[in-house]
């Protein structure tokens, strides 16, 4: 495990597209982490925009809506679909419902989409960021294990390639 093969799984899991869906595997396949290697710095890596991105969008977020097309477009269109998706999640739950909202490794689910929803239904940085970090951890615990029994299942049924 070399310095830059640790800065590549950060930084996928740290992009909005992807995140632990792909640092977690890259890491294990394409670096030949272990799995708690994988874990750990895919994890890391998928906290760094949870620890400042919802402060940067509690300050600069009804700024963004105002920037030049397509930016505004892209983010109502994003605000559009997490709130028919989570509006009764939320308001039953209030910001416990952040942590399925990013635990769950599905598409446009994960910390980046946990953020927003804490942004569109001002949950304050303070008491999203616990709610977005437990959410990481789960889905990075669901991520390896997935990964690491689809290795396993492999290697049992007779393809150690």
């Amino acid at each position: 495990m070399e310095l830059f093969e640790i800065i590549w799984v950060l930084l996928a899991a740290a992009m909005p597209i992807g995140e632990l869906r792909v640092a977690i595997p890259m890491a294990i396949i394409t670096y030949d982490f272990t799995w708690f290697q994988a874990a750990i710095f895919g994890v890391m890596g998928n906290l760094i925009p949870v620890f400042f991105m919802p402060w940067f969008l509690h300050k600069i977020g009804p700024v963004l809506l105002k920037l030049p097309q397509p930016i505004p477009i892209i983010l109502e269109w994003r605000v559009r679909s997490i709130k028919n998706r989570g509006n009764d999640r939320i308001s039953k739950l209030g910001r416990l419902a952040l942590i399925p909202f990013v635990a769950i490794p599905l598409p446009f689910t994960g910390a980046w989409t946990g953020i927003l929803a804490a942004w569109i239904f001002d949950i304050h940085p303070k008491k999203a960021i616990p709610m977005l970090t437990i959410g990481v951890i789960i889905s990075g615990i669901v991520v390896t294990t997935l990964m690491y029994l689809g290795i396993s299942l492999k290697v049992f049924f007779g393809d150690s390639n």
